[in-house]
């Protein structure tokens, strides 16, 4: 064979090696080696990030300053959950996400819904009074729940990388043990506080007053883009000042201007208490930081006992 003959079989052959290695399973979808993950909004981009550490590139459909309820998704985000190594999102939440994975069908799909073990009225309150009996899509706000789902993701990535397996359930051990600090910082600095009246801007942190032992009213419900009625801003305000309530909490993403008026009417503090449903684009703390800022908030401005 012609020299020229034997370089071009070479080479095509160890084309044809290589497109069988790029194709085969378990192997990475990045050029830098890593696995491409999606997550649907924030808390679950920063399990998937922990897990997976340096084996994956984790990308949120919610973008920074997004909101995440109200979530619209272009014809090439919907395509590219098909071609990702794993999608992270959780069912019921968001419209779109849930019709994009049902759409593209990637191969490897975390519903997060099936560890959080989603509730109606989690704080104990009946979910009717508030308008709906939904599912309080919110759980990461309890950190015990979040660490369910780090175990439910590193799974997946097993089965995505089994060489790496491994890695990523110290990964989640790892992740879980933080959470557990957290819970247990959560639990101490709020025990002063326990039943206390938490009035927030909207029904988003049912699952953090159940596990730390408060009582949420939301002046919005579960959709913080959905605006509360007249008879429903005279009830909070009844509640405040029954309840000796001193700050009325806003969040990050959302218009602060109903919460901030009702303050203003009934001579009450506002604050803010960060949902976590995302990141502002500026913001470049974890969700570990975030919700030790949110105790602080809290602890600043419930009503405890000394």
């Amino acid at each position: 064979m012609p020299r020229t003959a034997r370089i071009a079989a070479a080479a095509l052959t160890a084309l044809v090696v290589t497109g069988v290695a790029a194709c085969s399973p378990g192997s990475s979808s990045g050029d830098d080696g890593t696995h491409d993950v999606v997550a649907a909004f924030y808390p679950l981009q920063f399990v998937a990030e922990r897990v997976g550490g340096e084996h994956v590139d984790v990308r949120s459909l919610t973008p920074p300053g997004g909101e995440s309820h109200d979530l619209e998704l272009s014809p090439s985000a919907v395509a590219g959950l098909g071609d990702a190594d794993l999608v992270v999102y959780l069912s019921g939440f968001q419209a779109a996400t849930d019709e994009a994975v049902a759409s593209a069908g990637p191969d490897h799909v975390v519903d997060a819904a099936e560890a959080a073990a989603l509730e109606a009225g989690p704080d104990g309150v009946d979910p009717g009074s508030g308008g709906s009996d939904a599912l309080d899509p919110h759980f990461w706000l309890d950190p015990t729940r979040l660490a369910a789902v780090a175990h439910q993701v590193a799974d997946a990535l097993a089965e995505v990388d089994p060489e790496h397996a491994a890695e990523f359930a110290a990964s989640a051990d790892d992740l879980a043990a933080d959470l557990d600090v957290l819970d247990a910082e959560l639990a101490d600095g709020l025990a002063a506080c326990a039943g206390a009246t938490l009035v927030a801007s909207h029904e988003a942190f049912g699952y953090l007053a159940q596990r730390y032992g408060l009582h949420q009213v939301g002046i919005s419900g579960i959709d913080p883009e959905v605006e509360p009625s007249p008879a429903r801003l005279r009830d909070v305000a009844a509640t405040v000042e029954a309840e000796g309530v001193r700050t009325l909490f806003f969040e990050v993403l959302a218009s602060p201007k109903v919460t901030r008026t009702l303050a203003d009417e009934l001579g009450v503090a506002t604050a803010v208490l960060d949902p976590l449903e995302g990141l502002t684009e500026d913001d470049d703390r974890d969700y570990l930081a975030i919700m030790r800022a949110n105790l602080d908030a809290l602890t600043t401005g419930l009503t405890c006992t000394p």
